[in-house]
């Protein structure tokens, strides 16, 4: 393992985040304070999701994991878009690196500005009302494990993407739609018939349910169940960067 080219890699993504931290980091988290102000302070005083959590409260886990999916994907694959763009991946590539020490680098430097935009959301949360944490080692458990999957997620859309508009389909298409089907602002079992078992097709749902067991010990799916699915997730994503370096793919053409 060549610690100094990893840590090399993982020290330059994180001066990128702080570099600009009004867009990596401040910009998300007042998105989140909004949705939280709008939906957790102004309609919250109308929903009762039962039991002693209020909604204001209930909808935090939802909050936290909808910012950490997006904030780690963008992060991992516009941190290998751009080395690609400029054409300075090919020094990268031709230096004395693993595939697997490059990819820990960028994934791990996004996991880490995952991580920190959710503490702070958490941190800002508090000011709004007061929120428990049932299971903290839980709570870190699958926040790291949900960051660091999408970090591997958004590294293989990096390596994939060729244009500008490529590297932001899918998260504006694709994530952004299911992190708001996935129970955010809702419980899966509030929903009819045939949507609540549509539901569950969702990956999503299983990550946001999870931490929120964590925070209160409730939640529509288990927490083992819930694990089960990003570990799945993580195992296909891993699958899928092993056969892209292993045959070159939209990297050495």
């Amino acid at each position: 393992m060549n610690w100094i080219g990893f840590f090399t890699i993982y020290k330059k993504e994180m001066m990128r985040t702080f570099r600009v931290p009004l867009q990596t980091i401040f910009s998300p988290v007042i998105t989140t304070a909004l949705y939280f102000v709008v939906f957790g302070s102004a309609i919250g005083s109308r929903i009762s999701v039962g039991g002693d959590v209020s909604y204001a409260q209930f909808i935090v886990p939802g909050l936290i994991m909808m910012s950490l999916l997006s904030s780690s994907l963008a992060a991992a694959s516009s941190g290998i878009y751009f080395p690609k763009f400029s054409g300075t991946i090919y020094e990268l590539l031709s230096a004395p690196l693993s595939y697997l020490e490059i990819t820990l680098g960028y994934t791990l430097a996004a996991t880490s500005r995952a991580m920190i935009i959710s503490v702070i959301i958490y941190i800002v949360s508090l000011f709004f009302t007061p929120v428990p944490i049932a299971h903290p080692f839980v709570a870190v458990l699958f926040i790291f494990l949900t960051a660091f999957t999408f970090a591997m997620f958004g590294f293989i859309i990096g390596l994939l993407s060729d244009t500008f508009e490529k590297l932001n389909i899918f998260p504006t298409f694709v994530i952004t739609p299911l992190s708001f089907l996935g129970g955010v602002f809702y419980s899966v079992d509030m929903l009819p018939g045939i949507w609540h078992q549509i539901s569950y097709v969702n990956p999503i749902v299983y990550m946001i349910n999870g931490l929120r067991w964590s925070f209160f010990e409730s939640s529509s799916v288990s927490p083992l169940i819930s694990i089960g699915i990003i570990v799945i997730f993580l195992v296909a994503c891993l699958f899928a960067l092993w056969r892209i370096f292993k045959t070159g793919y939209k990297i050495k053409t």
